[in-house]
């Protein structure tokens, strides 16, 4: 390689150290090293001087170590052989870092397991140009910035972890909440990082934790959100306006499964069960969110006591006393038989103890046919004042 007189950094901006690609020095030679760097003489696996910014005349008072090395051979024109690494001590910002993936995290408050993903910048610089040499570079010629971030990723990535997981422990914090901790988890976790990076000859000058969520499509995440949500809005509403809401839902999904199916309400009901139990049937289930809301505690009727209603001839429960359709009436009357005596349906035509044909007028109020026996018409309720 030809003798170069003028010494000086030509590598990329961005590295962070740059190896001169020559070995063979001239004595007198100028070495140019610029504001924020310093240049390191290697000779025989050894870091030997060490010149910080300026212009440089190569004599043996700027380089004392280096004459170990070389020998009377420097003080005149012949060459010598050495190694020169040109070192930045600027600080270098915006270093990104963030978990390639999701780790799984005990949440202490909500005492499952969630992805945490967490990210942020952080910013270095060199305080050891002859450390970082010896313990980092080697023999590459170069050393990016992205190099330093492969180098400490690892132990980034281990100790950021580490540490949520045990201030998540330590103060009773969910994964869901600590955003509100972030400069606190940021600092701690420099202070743990600042040993690894000085054994290198290197110094966190800041170091940010921007992040830690969870990723919103996880199927876990979802379902500890929509707990949450409700829990919030038992909060807001009140147990018993929750209550009666939770049941109005129960109610509404059930009418909604009878569309198709017949009016069969308690047999479309049975498939969910609100998580209590899978064995329970829907009656006893809406019979106890009824009971959470009305004092009787009553449970709903079997699958199999159901009735037409007179007015609008739907299929109702023969429990209830009027239609959930019309508002009609569903209690049928009974009246006494002329003949024997006995109770019998208002509305009947014949008795069913004696056989006797029951005599039957309209209510001149709504024309609905009314027994002789009756005292009020079955439809309407009128009172009649005397056998028709």
């Amino acid at each position: 390689m030809a003798i170069l007189d003028v010494i000086k950094h030509e590598g990329p901006n961005d590295v962070l150290v740059w190896k001169w690609p020559g070995e063979n020095i001239t004595a007198m030679s100028q070495l140019i090293v610029n504001q924020t760097q310093e240049a390191l003489f290697y000779k025989n696996g050894q870091a030997l001087d060490l010149l910080g910014p300026g212009r440089h005349t190569l004599m043996t008072a700027n380089i004392p170590l280096m004459k170990t090395f070389i020998g009377a051979a420097f003080g005149g024109e012949s060459p010598f052989s050495a190694e020169i690494y040109f070192i930045d001590k600027a600080v270098l910002l915006d270093v990104k870092w963030g978990t390639p993936r999701p780790v799984p995290i005990l949440d202490p408050i909500l005492n499952v397991f969630l992805p945490v993903r967490a990210n942020g910048q952080f910013g270095f610089k060199v305080t050891d140009s002859r450390k970082l040499v010896v313990q980092l570079v080697g023999t590459v010629p170069t050393l990016a910035k992205e190099d330093i971030v492969n180098y400490f990723r690892g132990v980034i990535l281990t100790k950021t972890k580490d540490y949520i997981a045990s201030k998540l422990i330590d103060d009773r914090l969910s994964i869901l909440t600590v955003t509100a901790h972030l400069a606190e988890i940021s600092k701690s976790v420099q202070e743990k990082l600042q040993d690894d990076f000085a054994a290198f000859g290197l110094e966190i000058v800041n170091f940010f934790v921007n992040a830690i969520d969870v990723p919103d499509d996880d199927p876990e995440v979802q379902h500890v959100k929509a707990a949450m949500a409700n829990k919030a809005e038992y909060r807001i509403m009140g147990e018993d306006a929750y209550r009666m809401k939770r049941t109005f839902d129960v109610l509404e999904e059930a009418a909604k499964n009878t569309s198709g199916g017949g009016g069969n309400l308690m047999g479309q009901g049975m498939g969910f069960g609100m998580g209590m139990g899978a064995g329970a049937g829907f009656a006893n289930i809406a019979g106890g969110l009824i009971g959470a809301v009305t004092p009787s505690k009553a449970a709903l009727p079997a699958p199999s006591a159901m009735m037409t209603c007179p007015t609008c001839k739907t299929q109702v429960f023969s429990a209830y006393k009027f239609c959930t359709t019309c508002g009609g009436g569903l209690v049928t009357a009974n009246a006494v038989c002329p003949g024997c005596q006995n109770e019998v349906p208002v509305g009947g035509k014949f008795c069913g103890h004696c056989g006797l044909k029951l005599a039957a007028s309209l209510c001149p109020k709504c024309s609905h046919e009314v027994p002789s026996a009756a005292a009020a018409c079955p439809g309407c309720g009128t009172k009649l004042e005397g056998p028709k």
